[in-house]
């Protein structure tokens, strides 16, 4: 089946054309403001037999891949302020995608599918029962697509059945995902994907009683509060710049002492939550790195894999200076293994699409 992915970031938009899992053809846009110009000349010029759309929040009802229809948009719209970089742009481009061809089926894979599979005790909030309750509050989860793919590949790169997988996604965007004999466990992002780990531009976890401080004290307001937590925080907000992490260690090299914190405090924070992450699985047996950071920045693996080290975590310094997509770094003889896994959301999305057109419904309750 020939499958166009649409793949809708808050500020860029990636799109594949893939058959039988081969890439056909592809296109990236950089900075897309939800314009249907790209997504319509790409399909005009390629064609495709269905099309799946990357959505980051399924909400409570969305559990697997479904084909779009008009309730099913309506639906994915409300959920908008709850992941407001992406969703809005994701639906953008279902928009755009059914005005250049109506008559190809659609299907939203979503990311937090992966995580449906949390345990109760992971997934719920200590808040007040009604309002859980009420409201539908709860962990979701988010980057699922890339989780999925990349600890079922990075299993097959290692040669392992099932075990104990740290699955890395690390980008402008980052989280970590626990997955035990291929089901989710526990995974850092929560209700929204604010939660977790230091990211580019967003704060990650930070103590409530912080922001309510913030917000009962006049110091700021729930505006410009929600503006600062999601685009003026984590590596930018403590280095400045744009928070990436590229120029952020470039600015560390030439003694830059904001860079260098955070630097520190980026890597501190994914160690920190790695090891929650392990604890909450019972060990680990397998780290994999994904997403644009995972895959490029040899450093950062170094020195996560050195901090893990107590688990049995060791690269070898020659394989993984020299790690080109998939690939094994793990150090031989190490208790844990480690690898890289390119990221291929696209290729998740693709047998998604393929999957839910051809089977039966997946359960929305």
């Amino acid at each position: 089946m020939r499958v166009l992915t649409v793949n809708a970031g808050s500020s860029s938009l990636k799109l594949r054309l893939l058959h039988d899992d081969e890439q056909v053809a592809g296109h990236d846009v950089q900075h897309w403001r939800g314009e249907p110009d790209p997504v319509r000349d790409f399909f005009h010029e390629h064609g495709a037999q269905a099309i799946g759309h990357r959505v980051v929040h399924g909400g409570p009802k969305l559990q697997g891949p479904a084909v779009l229809d008009d309730a099913l948009l309506r639906y994915l719209s409300e959920l908008t302020e709850l992941a407001p970089l992406h969703q809005a742009r994701a639906l953008d481009a279902m928009r755009a995608a059914a005005e250049c061809a109506p008559g190809t089926p659609a299907v939203a894979c979503v990311d937090t599918a992966f995580h449906t599979t949390l345990p109760e005790a992971a997934r719920t909030y200590a808040l007040p029962k009604e309002w859980n309750e009420r409201w539908g509050l709860r962990r979701y989860g988010f980057h699922g697509l890339s989780h999925g793919y990349a600890s079922r590949r990075g299993a097959e790169l290692a040669g392992l059945t099932g075990g104990r997988v740290l699955s890395c996604h690390l980008g402008a965007g980052a989280s970590l995902a626990a997955v035990r004999d291929g089901r989710c466990v526990d995974t850092t992002m929560g209700f929204t994907p604010d939660e977790g780990l230091v990211m580019a531009t967003r704060s990650g976890s930070v103590d409530p009683g912080l922001l309510e401080w913030l917000l009962t004290s006049g110091k700021v307001g729930v505006d410009e509060l929600c503006d600062a937590l999601r685009k003026r925080s984590g590596l930018a907000g403590l280095a400045g710049g744009s928070g990436d992490l590229r120029d952020v260690l470039t600015a560390s090299a030439d003694c830059d002492q904001d860079a260098e914190l955070a630097y520190d405090v980026y890597v501190h924070s994914l160690v920190r939550h790695a090891g929650a992450m392990v604890a909450a699985m019972g060990g680990l047996d397998l780290l994999v790195f994904t997403g644009g950071v995972g895959e490029h920045q040899p450093r950062l693996r170094a020195e996560v894999a050195d901090r893990l080290g107590f688990l049995g975590v060791a690269v070898d310094p020659e394989r993984n200076a020299a790690a080109d997509a998939d690939a094994d770094i793990g150090e031989a003889g190490a208790r844990v293994r480690s690898v890289v896994v390119e990221s291929r959301e696209d290729l998740e999305i693709a047998r998604q699409t393929a999957r839910a057109l051809t089977a039966e419904p997946v359960p929305t309750g």
